[in-house]
């Protein structure tokens, strides 16, 4: 009894050395060994995990940039770190960072509760993605504010507010890392990221309405008639489909101000200081 008692915890045993040993190989096969360089990287940055990178992490980023050679890092870019982050990057990885613009979100509707009343109650999931499924909206407009607030939810940085006297959202670009949530929560693409201008001006059309003037007009008095006036004065602003868009390539240093004063509806938002 005790003879055969030993035997099968001898053969227990010597199955579980065998299955130790096999395991350890197996694993010194197939280890991976740390990357250096990303942890490094990885360290460098804010750990805000925000996706405004483009992609799924801070982890995967730090990989991105381990693996990049000079000229695709130079299209990479945290945008919660900013150039000064990119910078100690480029300095760990041995390349040149020039650094861009500095890039806020602005917000593509002035339909506030003066410009655009509301000529309907919604009365249902506070949520703007389901509104804009079962609803044109509040005031008519098919491309304006639903002023229920999903990217003010979304974003992690305190840069949105919801302004209950306009029920519209604020953007509070000294906060505002253009991490790109608000982009992705509104179901109306009315947040788009921008690029200061060298001496932080802004210059841009606060409207996506693309029904024709009289029609846009009724539902608020501040949109985009396509007049193409602001493309009389820049050709590089485009006029399609009723709308005015004006590119970030235009200077809003030089000509903000004129394309500003120049737009009959006061579609066109001009802002000299953004930070200020």
């Amino acid at each position: 009894m005790i003879y055969a008692l030993l035997t099968n915890v001898g053969i227990l045993g010597g199955v579980a050395l065998i299955s130790a040993v096999v395991l350890y190989l197996v694993s010194q096969k197939f280890k991976v060994e740390p990357d250096v360089l990303a942890d490094d990287i990885a360290q460098l940055l804010p750990q805000a995990n925000c996706g405004g990178c483009g992609f799924a992490g801070c982890a995967d980023f730090a990989r991105a940039c381990a693996k990049a050679d000079e000229e695709e890092f130079s299209g990479l870019l945290c945008p919660v770190g900013g150039n000064a982050v990119m910078s100690k990057i480029a300095v760990r990885k041995g390349f040149n960072f020039g650094g861009g613009a500095r890039k806020v979100a602005v917000l593509r509707c002035q339909g506030d509760c003066a410009a655009a009343p509301s000529k309907v109650s919604y009365d249902a999931v506070s949520s703007c993605r389901i509104a804009g499924q079962i609803s044109i909206g509040s005031s008519g407009c098919p491309q304006g504010c639903l002023h229920l607030g999903d990217c003010v939810k979304m974003c992690k940085f305190g840069a949105l507010s919801f302004d209950k006297a306009t029920m519209l959202p604020v953007v509070n670009t000294k906060l505002c890392t253009a991490c790109g949530a608000c982009v992705k929560a509104c179901p109306r693409a009315l947040f788009e990221l921008r690029p200061l201008s060298p001496k932080g001006a802004l210059v841009y059309t606060a409207c996506r309405n693309i029904q024709k003037g009289a029609i846009a007009r009724k539902n608020c008095r501040n949109a985009c008639i396509g007049c193409a006036k602001c493309f009389r004065l820049n050709p590089k602003v485009v006029v399609e489909n009723n709308l005015s868009t004006i590119p970030p390539e235009v200077d809003a240093d030089a000509c903000g101000a004129e394309l500003r004063d120049t737009c009959p509806t006061g579609a066109i938002v001009y802002k000299e200081k953004a930070d200020a």
